[in-house]
């Protein structure tokens, strides 16, 4: 990186913004992939100013720009470019508003999922999207990977939330789109076009997100079944029931046995798979609606289904199942944690070709997920360091992405395509598709200066 761009760079951010030491660089160099890189420098800008100005600087000198929510993210999409500008949002983390008369947020793109969720359920409110990460996430980077989470089920992803933005282009320039509107057909849908973008097209620096009235209270039953088979088809079974569920949560034999060792809280290590349910609504509607769950989930082959009646006791379940993607790392070195969606129908299918993929490559492939709307985690565990491994691995990824594709699937349904999933976009989108995403990058970004290489092949953008 050039002196003289990061002497720039201090008099656009302030000296203590700009981060250019090695330890630094190291610690911007990482997501929660398997995959590193190293920048030429960090930035943390805190206004949308600052970030227009080193938008500027770099589109002047064709300087690539990374930008880094809390590095959260799963498919390598924050790894920075050799020599690139780390821009990190973490700083611009204030909740701006929240209008309880529009029920909508207004927030940075540096605040925490977990501290909006809590400032607006002190109000009664409720903002459902609810990543394994949300502690430790920021939403700006949930928009910018098109975020889920367990409630996607009845309440949809970071998508169905985002009202409106402003963004910087890469250029400098700062545009609007959306507002505090339910409707607005007023031209094309840009807030759309930048969710999910992964940071190619632009930086976000203010989110309008929709807030909803809090459920008044939930219950939560784990349903123990014999096999893994019997448990991906009560799902549908659940579904075509008339209930709703707010969540349907999968962990498979590997998955418990492995977060039992973890917490060490009582999980039914023998079980093939356990189905985590949960209702949410009116206190005296959500008793019976239970009650129906654990019904479906005997007459679908559930060994036993407890209920958890306290608040303390759905917070255990769900502990257990946030704590799958930290647990998994004590069975292996390196882990890639696919995420794809697939038709609910076709999950049956799909859990059994995980398990044929997984004997064709000799790969331990713990599946979990938010069965509920066919979005699974197949898992592939390695270790990184073993070349013969790491070839058996990539192969067996495609053969994950083809079953996937060959069901009527995708790639990504909330992880995004990064790195990881780059080689094999071109698999599941046409000729066609590409190059009108290639157009739009070029239309938006001619020098490439956001996130290059991320989600399209370099020569594809």
């Amino acid at each position: 990186m050039k002196a003289e761009l990061i002497q720039q760079l201090r008099r656009v951010a302030g000296n203590e913004a700009v981060l250019a030491s090695p330890e630094d660089l190291v610690c911007y160099g990482y997501d929660s992939s398997w995959l590193s890189g190293k920048a030429g420098v960090v930035v943390l800008p805190t206004s949308v100013e600052q970030v227009s100005a080193v938008l500027q600087l770099a589109n002047q000198q064709k300087v690539p720009v990374v930008t880094r929510g809390a590095g959260t993210g799963m498919s390598g999409g924050s790894i920075p470019n050799e020599g690139s500008i780390v821009l990190g949002l973490s700083r611009m983390n204030r909740i701006k508003e929240i209008d309880r008369v529009n029920l909508v947020a207004v927030v940075e793109p540096g605040v925490v999922t977990a501290e909006l969720q809590a400032e607006v359920e002190s109000l009664n409110l409720f903002y459902p999207p609810d990543p394994a990460s949300l502690k430790q996430s920021s939403l700006g980077g949930n928009v910018a990977e098109g975020a889920g989470g367990p409630r996607c089920l009845k309440y949809g992803t970071t998508k169905d939330y985002v009202l409106g933005l402003e963004v910087v282009l890469p250029n400098g320039e700062i545009i609007r789109s959306g507002g505090k509107l339910m409707k607005d057909v007023t031209g094309y849908n840009l807030n759309q076009l930048f969710v999910g973008s992964e940071g190619t097209l632009g930086v976000i620096t203010e989110i309008i997100l929709r807030l909803i009235p809090k459920p008044e209270a939930r219950l939560t039953a784990m349903a123990i079944f014999p096999t893994l088979e019997e448990a991906t088809k009560t799902v549908a079974n659940l579904l075509g029931s008339g209930i709703l569920p707010s969540t349907i949560e999968i962990m498979d034999n590997t998955t418990i046995r492995v977060v039992e060792e973890y917490l060490q809280m009582g999980l039914p290590v023998e079980a093939g798979a356990i189905l985590i349910i949960e209702v949410d609504g009116k206190p005296e509607a959500i008793r019976p609606e239970i009650e129906q769950v654990g019904q479906v989930c005997e007459r679908s082959g559930a060994s036993e289904v407890q209920v958890a009646t306290t608040e303390e006791g759905s917070e255990a379940l769900w502990k257990a199942r946030r704590a799958v993607s930290a647990a998994l790392g004590r069975l292996a070195p390196t882990k890639q944690g696919e995420d794809i969606c697939i038709p609910r129908s076709a999950i049956p299918e799909f859990v059994r070709r995980v398990g044929e993929i997984s004997k064709k490559f000799d790969l331990v492939i713990p599946v979990f997920g938010h069965a509920g709307d066919g979005n699974l985690h197949p898992n592939l565990l390695f270790d990184q360091r073993d070349p013969e491994m790491m070839e058996r691995v990539h192969h067996a990824a495609a053969e994950l992405f083809d079953a996937a594709i060959d069901l009527g699937g995708t790639l990504s349904g909330e992880h995004g395509i990064g790195l990881v999933k780059q080689p094999f976009i071109a698999r599941r989108l046409t000729p066609q598709a590409l190059s009108l995403m290639h157009s739009i990058k070029a239309a938006i970004d001619p020098n490439n200066i956001l996130n290059p290489g991320k989600m399209m092949y370099p020569d594809q953008c």
